[in-house]
């Protein structure tokens, strides 16, 4: 089974591709336009996205563009979509809604790394889990690993 897990933008997204096993097939940051195509490709069996959600504070026109894009995506994807929020992300990888991004990074480095445990990523000679890893990927990277913890429980 392969997933691809979207962390989605007004701009730019990040997405895995990741295998079942948690072994990584592809990551990026890519412009919306180009993940679209990744999404109608169906390189995957399943499909997760970070949803938005309101927590009563006031949001600009690049949250509504975000959302805009999470519709063009579903509707351009060849299965069903799940969607993740952010609390289930905090919650599942650092048992606190309080959680902030560095604190979801480290969840995931302390799981996956194997020697790098500061940054997870290794060097080029000596690549760790997280090699090639920037910005918004790790944001991917957890929704694909929340996405798996439920499905494993159902």
């Amino acid at each position: 089974m392969t997933l691809l897990a979207i962390d989605p933008g007004n701009i730019e997204s990040a997405y895995i591709l990741i295998h079942d096993d948690y072994s990584i097939v592809q990551a990026g940051k890519v412009k919306n336009e180009d993940l679209l195509w990744i999404v109608k490709d169906g390189w995957y069996d399943r499909i997760a996205i970070e949803m938005v959600a309101c927590y009563g504070m006031p949001v600009g026109k690049e949250v509504f563009e975000t959302c805009v894009w999470i519709g063009r995506f579903t509707e351009a994807a060849n299965v069903n979509v799940d969607y993740i929020y952010r609390q289930e992300e905090k919650l599942l990888l650092c048992n606190s809604v309080r959680a902030k991004d560095a604190n979801i990074r480290q969840a995931l480095i302390d799981r996956f790394a194997k020697f790098d445990f500061k940054n997870g990523k290794g060097t080029k000679k000596n690549p760790d889990y997280f090699y090639g890893f920037k910005a918004d990927m790790w944001a991917a990277m957890a929704v694909a690993c929340v996405w798996m913890e439920k499905e494993s429980k159902k």
